[in-house]
């Protein structure tokens, strides 16, 4: 069977103020294609689906859209969808028995029986191959919130939440078992940030408690053939290990993933083993921007802005533009002057990063957007002026978990 693994879509994000419904619709009519081209048997979807909680009707049309075309161009394709630390539990969770009745299976959060055992049934999804026999069993475990775990029977020397982890999988991966047939597969689906992922700056929130519970790799038991991961934007295997994947967002969600390369993945199995994991860059619809490479005086940023083409682009097709400017100390008016050098120019300015010669970090965080600077460097600017030097690694860890806990109550 042919599995197409996606995640992090991120349905509609704004860019500094800028919507990206044009990007994200590109993406969507170029996966239909995809899906259609490859023939692929199903579709993983591994989480953050929406960018907030609570998004736009008009993210919710453009995913209803998509899976409306899924069902009639591909009506024997089975879709996964998990949901993310962005997503609302509940909202996904709303259509589920609808979209159920398509072969469209949407995990929005942790369900429990009255006993307080898992609803393996509501996680566990069969998928078919295109002979129509079960191929295998989809592990269908959305972003895990603190209070999805059960830790009180755990020992106080285990780190409780990654334990919590653990146990959940290793009961969903038990009940799996049970259930599948010989030559059947058992792929993993998650939400997490795993040990030794590589974050992107700004785009990415860190999730259970911080980065101090990364999540090892063996959470997933041996007998996984393959495991679909969301939440990292960059594509990368984990802990080198093939079969274990983050595919990474489809469009570049900060300034600073526009030298990523985004994809989508190809999973090929006969019977339970692997056969081939092949990527697909996807097209990248609007281009991103940095001018100049390297900071460098304003004299010299205004005249390469200014020497930008003209093509007339529509202007949700324009690029994104970041301006890096070399500064002696705060300058009045820069933006204004930026603006009046891209005057008649096919780009969408989407901020200005001034760099200081002297005392670089701090110039550099106060005259820059709050939305611009990650709270881990207000952080660490703070304790610099309080106390001199760096925080160390338990009050980092402290930070952290406090953070973590703040992003799952919004």
């Amino acid at each position: 069977m042919k599995i197409i693994h996606t995640s992090d879509w991120h349905l509609g994000h704004q860019l500094h103020g800028y919507s990206r419904a044009t990007e994200h619709q590109a993406f969507l009519d170029w996966l239909a294609e995809t899906l259609e081209q490859q023939q692929a048997d199903a579709l993983l979807v591994a989480g953050d689906i929406f960018d907030t909680a609570n998004p736009a009707a008009s993210a919710w049309e453009m995913l209803y859209r998509f899976l409306a075309r899924l069902a009639k161009t591909l009506p024997n394709l089975d879709v996964v969808m998990i949901g993310g630390n962005h997503d609302s539990p509940s909202k996904l969770d709303a259509p589920q028995a609808l979209l159920k009745a398509f072969d469209l299976h949407l995990v929005g959060g942790i369900h429990r029986l009255a006993n307080g055992e898992l609803d393996c049934d509501r996680m566990l999804v069969p998928l078919t191959n295109a002979a129509g026999e079960q191929a295998a069993w989809v592990l269908a475990v959305p972003f895990l919130r603190s209070a999805d775990l059960r830790t009180e029977n755990l020992a106080e020397t285990d780190d409780r939440l990654i334990k919590g982890v653990e146990v959940l999988y290793a009961e969903m991966t038990a009940t799996a078992r049970e259930r599948k047939q010989p030559q059947q597969a058992l792929i993993g689906m998650g939400h997490a940030y795993m040990a030794s992922g590589q974050i992107s700056e700004m785009s990415e929130r860190r999730v259970l408690g911080g980065n101090q519970h990364a999540l090892p790799a063996t959470i997933f038991a041996d007998d996984v053939s393959y495991v679909a991961l969301g939440h990292l934007h960059f594509a990368q295997k984990v802990a080198k290990q093939e079969h274990v994947r983050y595919c990474g967002s489809p469009i570049p969600l900060s300034m600073a993933e526009r030298n990523y390369s985004h994809q989508i993945v190809v999973v090929e199995l006969d019977g339970a083993e692997v056969t081939k994991i092949e990527p697909l860059t996807i097209p990248r619809s609007v281009d991103m921007l940095k001018v100049p490479a390297k900071a460098a005086p304003l004299d010299e940023v205004l005249v390469a802005l200014k020497a930008l083409p003209d093509d007339e682009l529509p202007r949700e097709q324009q690029p994104f533009l970041e301006v890096h400017v070399l500064l002696d100390k705060p300058q009045a008016l820069l933006r204004e002057k930026v603006l009046q050098a891209l005057e008649g120019k096919s780009v969408r300015l989407a901020k200005i990063t001034p760099h200081y010669k002297h005392d670089e970090q701090q110039h550099s965080l106060q005259h820059q957007r709050l939305s611009e600077v990650s709270p881990q460097q207000v952080f660490s600017l703070s304790w610099a002026k309080k106390y001199a030097g760096e925080p160390d690694a338990e009050m980092s860890a402290a930070f952290e978990s406090l953070l973590a806990q703040v992003e799952e109550q919004q």
